[in-house]
């Protein structure tokens, strides 16, 4: 008897798991990163190949890091609200931009704008690797202190800007 209950409790305890895993939604893939300082990086600039950006560069402010490229179907989608989301001057928006060709990242941006304060390139892939990057887009939350706050997998929609990003920026910004 034991031999049949054993397995079946197995089987159980996987399907309570794989439950459990496909219920979460893919903004909401943990990261080891939150409340922990950001990934250090210098990367050229998009815009001015021959400057350089470092997460210090931002310290004193509150920063999104947005995971895009040019190939990315789903940056596409996001991209008019975060061309919304720059207008409202809320935090500085720096762009990744991940395996891409800077000739199509310019072009993509200037048909589409530019939400970005800046953008810096990530051609080989090593920043997205540091940061722990699924796939594009990713947009994370960077504290004044350049602590990594949150993390979000996927696009960015109207309603992540209203009920996850706006508060959490206000918040940030009202801390020292």
């Amino acid at each position: 008897m034991l031999k049949y209950i054993l397995p079946l409790i197995l089987f159980i305890v996987l399907a309570v798991f794989l439950a459990l895993g496909l219920n979460l939604h893919p903004s909401e893939i943990p990261s080891p990163l939150i409340n922990k300082p950001a990934p250090e990086f210098s990367a050229s600039k998009l815009q001015a190949p021959e400057e350089k950006l470092t997460p210090a560069d931002l310290k004193g402010k509150v920063w999104l890091f947005n995971v895009w490229a040019s190939w990315c179907v789903s940056c596409r989608s996001e991209h008019p609200v975060l061309n919304q989301l720059a207008q409202a001057k809320a935090a500085v928006i720096v762009g990744l931009n991940y395996k891409d060709e800077p000739e199509a990242a310019l072009g993509w941006l200037a048909q589409l704008g530019n939400p970005y304060d800046v953008s810096i390139m990530d051609q080989d892939g090593r920043i997205g690797i540091d940061w722990g990057v699924y796939g594009v887009p990713e947009t994370f939350v960077i504290d004044k202190q350049g602590v990594v706050r949150y993390k979000h997998t996927g696009p960015v929609t109207p309603e992540d800007v209203q009920q996850v990003f706006l508060p959490l920026i206000a918040k940030l910004q009202a801390e020292n």
